[in-house]
């Protein structure tokens, strides 16, 4: 008989501990991180808050005079980068997830950058918004590189990049008159 507390007898008791889980997110991150639940809406919840984006562009615009409007955008473009990073390092830290699906503030700013002197009419919101899309889906270089920045930054930088390059689209569409 060998005796009881041996090397043989020890239990390996690591092994039927689950991992500790991260504690969850402030509701502040939550909030932001999601858009105040948009980033919940399936199919696509980039593609809805790029949506609901540009509605509240728009609506925002009827209160917003003209020369104000640039300045507006890149206030809260700003706004909503400053608040993302953050946020979205949170969220995706609570959620043990590199760049969760529900975080769509990054596709809030990357629209806003879009429409940073654009005039807010329904052409210009349309093919904004189309353009936005197709860059934040496609990510052309050097956006995928972007995206492997560290947590919440990785997150929302390559919405920024494509929200420039839909915004220089924009302004080469305006140019040339495509959008009157």
């Amino acid at each position: 008989m060998t005796p009881k507390n041996s090397a043989n007898d020890t239990l390996d008791r690591s092994a039927s501990v689950p991992p500790a889980r991260p504690p969850p997110a402030p509701l502040w991150a939550t909030l932001v991180a999601t858009f105040f639940g948009i980033g919940r809406v399936h199919p696509g919840p980039g593609t809805w808050a790029s949506a609901a984006t540009a509605l509240l562009w728009w609506l925002l615009t009827r209160w917003v005079s003209s020369p104000w409007q640039p300045a507006t955008a890149c206030l809260l473009a700003c706004l909503a980068v400053a608040a993302g990073i953050p946020a979205a390092t949170r969220v995706s830290r609570a959620a043990a997830l590199k760049d969760p699906q529900f975080v769509v503030i990054d596709e809030v700013a990357g629209q806003l950058i879009t429409f940073i002197a654009v005039p807010a009419a329904w052409k210009s919101l349309l093919l904004g918004f189309i353009l936005f899309r197709g860059f934040d889906i496609v990510k052309p270089p050097p956006l995928r590189q972007l995206e492997k920045l560290r947590e919440g930054v990785g997150i929302v930088l390559d919405d920024v990049g494509a929200g420039l390059y839909a915004l220089a689209c924009m302004q080469i569409a305006l140019h040339f008159g495509l959008l009157q």
